[in-house]
Formats: structure tokens, C-alpha cells, sequence
């Protein structure tokens, strides 16, 4: 990768910083590409001078992306949203970079997807997902898709969420209680750092994993009351879970201002884990971290007083 222009779309989110660090220890120069780059612009420290450069576009305009991957080596698409219009994002929004970086002669092409991106799914964040995949193939058959589980790690908004919810759960009859919504739903966590690696191989090496789907999970297989559980442990916080029926967390779902949109809840129907016949990221030569390697150094956060409420090690 040394040396080549690699364009983000995306690439000031979260997943997209840990790609950037992982890009630049590679020695690649990288573009971010997003509707107000401003929001990445705390990258410019990350690289050497002139390793990083911040471009403006916006999925919906061709025009802007054709500037974006101008003079590019590869492209990577991290655009994703958990609710909105999907079909103008993951959809519309991934055929217009895809065909834009075929016409710029683009080397690699990563897209970042979902493991529940299937036609048949029952939310519609899981069927964007899957249509978007077939029109980067479309526009791109090179392309690598990427299908990663829930993407957890310092900034994430999904380990993070969890634990504030606990931290902050009220008391009832001196013991805070916290609800767990589709507590038999099961994860396949994998570290951003991870992921960050599989997409810099990708790119690397489009000969080999270019035109293949993987999906993308860690080593452990964690149901989401598990999770909250575990969670409670690594913060040190004595509470009670309190598991939701499915049909009455259907109903929470369907009623407006609630935490969770009825297709999030649609999501949460299935298990998000690998599957046995989609190649994963043993195929990239990566061990991947476990959760309760790395979380508890910044989850010490949501302890009473963080870091001193730890025992010291003597």
C-alpha cells in the first residue's frame, strides 16, 4: 500500500478513523471523502505531511464523487445509516461510488456491509444492505464486500450505549433495574481495529480477496443479556435485568419516541453471527481480540469513580 491514494467515503466515523491509522502505518496517503469534511478534520495529526487530504462529497451527487476518486489507487465505502432513507444511502448511495471508482480506473474496491444484509430480511436496513451489495457487484465486480457483526471499541455506540444505560439505570427498592430488549439475540462482536486490518489486506491484495464476501465476526458469540450482564461486571455496577417478553418489546417498538424503531427491533429478530458458508476473517490471517480483552480499559468510565474505584494490584 505504500505510497498509494486510497479515498474513504466516510472515513471521519468511527470505523473510518481506526481504517485511516491502519492505512497510514501501511504508508499509504489517504483521502477522506464526506458531505462536510470538517467533521474529520481532528485526522490531520494521524499522518505525515501531505498523507492526508479531505475532499467534500455527497453520495447522491456523482458529480462530487468523480472528484473524490480522481487519481485514486482504491476506494473503501463505510457509509452506512441505522435509520433514514436506506434506500438512497446503501443502495443508490453505494452504486454511485462504486460506479464512479470503475471509471476512475480504481485498482481495489472495498464495501463495507452487514452480516444481516440478506434480500429476505425482515427489516429494511437488512435488505438495503443486501441490495446495495449487488449494485457495487453491478458496477464493480472486483469489489470486496465486507460483512462485519455488531463493530465495538472505544467511540463505538453500541457497547458504549449499554453501559451509560446501566450506569445511569434508577433505582427501584434500593437496586437499579435496566429492561433487556431481545435478550436471546445473539452477537459475533468483532474489534475496529480488527476490521480495520481485514479492509487494509483487502485492499492490498484485490487479486486474492477481490469479488468475494466475507463475513466478519470475533471469537466470542455473546447473546445481548449476556452482553448487558457482562457489561454490568466490567463496570463493577450491582443491577437487576429485567428480560422483555418479545411481544410486548414488538409493541415498544411500534409506538413513537421509544429507544429502538420498529426496524431496529426487526433487526434484532435474527442473530447477528457468522454463518458456516461465508468465508471469514480467518481468511485474512487476523486473530481477532476478544470483547473482554480490550472494553474494560475504557469502560472503567462508567464505574462510581472510574478509574479509583478499581482495587489497586499489590
Amino acid at each position: 500500500m505504500k505510497n498509494q491514494l486510497v479515498t474513504l467515503f466516510g472515513g471521519g466515523g468511527f470505523v473510518g478513523r481506526y481504517v485511516v491509522q491502519e492505512l497510514l502505518k501501511a504508508g499509504a496517503r489517504v483521502r477522506i471523502a464526506q458531505r462536510d469534511p470538517r467533521q474529520a478534520l481532528y485526522l490531520r495529526t494521524q499522518g505525515g505531511l501531505g498523507q492526508t487530504q479531505f475532499v467534500a462529497a455527497d453520495l447522491s451527487r456523482p458529480d462530487t464523487l468523480a472528484r473524490a476518486v480522481a487519481g485514486s489507487d482504491a476506494v473503501v465505502n463505510l457509509v452506512g445509516i441505522l435509520e433514514g432513507d436506506f434506500d438512497k444511502v446503501h443502495i443508490a448511495g453505494a452504486r454511485n461510488v462504486a460506479e464512479a471508482a470503475a471509471a476512475a480506473g480504481v485498482g481495489a474496491f472495498v464495501q463495507i456491509s452487514a452480516i444481516g444484509a440478506d434480500p429476505a430480511s425482515p427489516s429494511a436496513y437488512g435488505r438495503s444492505k443486501a441490495a446495495g451489495e449487488d449494485a457495487v457487484r453491478a458496477a464493480f465486480p472486483k469489489a470486496t464486500v465486507l460483512r462485519p457483526s455488531i463493530v465495538f471499541g472505544r467511540e463505538d455506540g453500541f457497547v458504549n450505549r449499554f453501559a451509560g444505560m446501566i450506569a445511569g439505570a434508577p433505582a427501584l427498592l434500593g437496586r437499579p433495574i435496566v429492561p433487556v430488549m431481545a435478550s436471546a439475540t445473539r452477537f459475533q462482536p468483532i474489534y475496529v481495529v480488527d476490521l480495520a486490518q481485514v479492509v487494509v489486506k483487502a485492499l492490498a491484495d484485490p487479486d486474492r480477496f477481490g469479488g468475494q464476501t466475507y463475513a466478519i465476526g470475533g471469537p466470542d458469540v455473546i447473546s445481548m443479556g449476556e452482553l448487558n450482564r457482562w457489561i454490568a461486571r466490567a463496570v463493577g455496577r450491582d443491577v437487576r435485568f429485567v428480560e422483555v417478553a418479545n411481544e410486548l418489546g414488538g409493541l415498544i417498538a411500534a409506538l413513537p419516541f421509544t429507544p429502538i424503531s420498529k426496524d431496529q427491533w426487526a433487526m434484532l429478530s435474527r442473530d447477528n453471527v457468522v454463518a458456516g458458508d461465508v468465508q471469514g476473517i480467518e481468511a485474512f490471517d487476523i486473530r481477532p481480540v476478544p470483547l473482554a480483552t480490550v472494553a474494560p480499559e475504557w469502560l472503567v468510565a462508567y464505574r462510581k469513580n472510574g478509574r479509583f474505584n478499581k482495587a489497586a494490584r499489590i
